[in-house]
């Protein structure tokens, strides 16, 4: 196991058989994220990233009582109150939320308790989310009338479609794990006793696949939500015929033929 080390104390990360671990660790605030834990998760992609041996990367909440309840308004008054401060921290936002876009590698959302407001936003990012029973989702932006960006709208669109992001909004109510699986917001919802396993499982399932088809298949899921316009469908192809080139293809065939586990280097 390779731990960060990290300005703050607040988020942790750690590297272990193939799977990348964020945790926003701010239990006492319900890992409410604040600027200083927006710088590191800054670093901490970039080092997931870069690292090949990472595959899958999770990201959890320290404790049983949160994912991540929103931003830490608790910090606004010194980070947010004048319009260059909120010049800044809306930078520095933009920057997570695009360093997030930006992932090439499978990130899974280990939801357990509160995921609200900004905590909504983080889980979205993520290709897969699975959530422990009892957990409860909401943004309550018409609550605090706070202003949602088109992009971070359209995440929710994207999932649950038009009707229900206006309810979730207009009402700011808390949904819980059963209507988010309902409307599409996560992906599973099982035993609390049985998240840590089942996540597990499920990153060392993706992790032990092949890294350019996992590749592949995400950039063209993306290309797939544009606007046909917007769509790069050279880039597509292009990952695909970086698949069927590879060594692990090779690698693939050779494992069926052999009835063996295929092992993949990404190349």
């Amino acid at each position: 196991m390779t731990e960060l080390t990290l300005a703050t104390e607040k988020m942790k990360a750690e590297k272990r058989d193939g799977i990348g671990w964020i945790t926003f660790n701010n239990p006492d605030r319900r890992n409410a994220i604040g600027y200083a834990m927006r710088e590191a998760i800054l670093e901490i992609i970039e080092d997931f990233e870069s690292d090949p041996s990472v595959r899958v990367i999770v990201m959890q909440g320290a404790g049983d009582k949160a994912f991540v309840s929103g931003s830490d308004i608790s910090e606004f008054a010194e980070k947010r109150a004048t319009p260059e401060q909120r010049e800044v921290y809306d930078a520095l936002s933009a920057k997570v939320n695009e360093a997030f876009s930006n992932i090439q590698k499978p990130l899974i959302a280990m939801i357990r308790g509160f995921c609200m407001g900004a905590g909504v936003g983080m889980a979205l990012h993520a290709d897969m989310r699975v959530a422990a029973a009892g957990s409860q989702f909401g943004v309550p932006a018409a609550k605090l009338a706070l202003g949602y960006p088109f992009r971070s709208m359209k995440k929710i669109i994207d999932l649950v479609g038009p009707a229900k992001t206006k309810e979730i909004v207009f009402t700011g109510r808390r949904f819980s794990g059963e209507e988010a699986l309902a409307m599409g917001l996560i992906n599973q919802l099982v035993p609390a006793a049985d998240l840590d396993k089942v996540v597990h499982e499920l990153a060392s399932t993706i992790a032990a696949n092949a890294p350019l088809t996992i590749l592949a298949t995400k950039v063209i899921v993306a290309e797939a939500a544009k606007d046909p316009v917007d769509r790069d469908i050279a880039l597509c192809d292009e990952l695909v015929e970086n698949c069927m080139l590879s060594e692990d293809y090779k690698e693939g065939r050779t494992a069926f033929l052999e009835k063996r586990p295929p092992i993949f280097k990404g190349k």
